[in-house]
């Protein structure tokens, strides 16, 4: 049976996203941030930039995130059971920095059509409206992709620092999240995030995205993990688990798929951001 009831699917439908999922406990969560901090300390710029991208290739414990038995069947129950990992981000607000994410669609840059597909943001810490949570504008999705101005902005942890004007603030709702929950979010639902005004690190794990084997990437090359039923389609190259922390011919992939990541998130641009 799927993992997400009749009510969370109709919240995904009617707003655009569902939240919060159980899927970790705090000591999973703990131990997920513990790898993040200890590839920081060993390999201090391998997180910076571009490389917070595809970190489940080179670490067995995102690794089994992206695998996690829990979310997969909560994104079965959204885009079928032919299901494939296409990509992830780190997104972390440090304490006493302006990080922010200005409001935006996932849709818009990412080349990944039809829309068959959907976003996992996993919790590490807790997410809250203190630290710089998710906001989503409820019920965006069911309009048509909106005009983004490309600001490339300091402290904006988006590419392009896309951005979304007049985001009606009344309509968006704050997604908190405590530390092991996640949100799944629609490609075209509206969302961003303010300032982290706490005293720790705010970390989030984007599973960006869990697409269904229909989907193509038109803008670029992908590279891909099955994560559940078969791809009947091969629109994607198809790559292994990883199985090592950090083992060489894992962290070569990584570099090759962000570069291809890159020409995708950057596709028309006369400039190129820092991540």
């Amino acid at each position: 049976m799927p993992f997400l009831t009749s009510e969370q699917i109709k919240q995904y439908e009617e707003e655009g996203y569902v939240a919060p999922i159980d899927v970790l406990s705090k000591e999973e969560a703990s131990e997920i941030r513990k790898e993040i901090e200890l590839i920081e300390k060993k390999w201090p710029n391998e997180l910076e930039g571009l490389g917070r991208n595809y970190i489940h290739l080179i670490s067995p414990v995102f690794d089994k995130v992206c695998n996690n038995t829990k979310i997969l069947d909560a994104v079965e129950s959204l885009i079928g059971k032919n299901i494939l990992i296409c990509g992830t981000t780190l997104f972390v607000k440090n304490p006493n920095e302006k990080g922010f994410v200005s409001f935006h669609q996932d849709a818009k840059y990412i080349g990944l059509e039809p829309h068959n597909w959907v976003t996992a943001w996993v919790a590490i810490t807790d997410a809250n409206e203190e630290n710089g949570c998710m906001r989503m504008w409820s019920g965006s999705h069911k309009n048509e992709l909106q005009y983004h101005n490309q600001k490339f902005n300091e402290n904006n942890l988006l590419t392009r620092g896309q951005t979304v004007e007049n985001v009606p603030m009344n309509k968006t709702k704050p997604v908190i999240l405590k530390a092991g929950q996640i949100s799944l979010h629609h490609p075209k639902v509206v969302h961003g995030s303010g300032l982290n005004k706490s005293n720790d690190r705010r970390i989030g794990f984007v599973i960006q995205s869990y697409i269904g084997t229909n989907v193509k990437q038109i803008l670029g090359k992908m590279y891909v993990q099955q994560a559940r039923g078969e791809d009947a389609y091969k629109y994607h190259e198809h790559i292994t688990r990883t199985k090592e922390l950090m083992r060489k011919e894992e962290v070569e992939m990584k570099k090759k798929a962000n570069k291809e990541l890159s020409k995708i998130f950057y596709s028309g641009s006369q400039k190129i951001g820092k991540f």
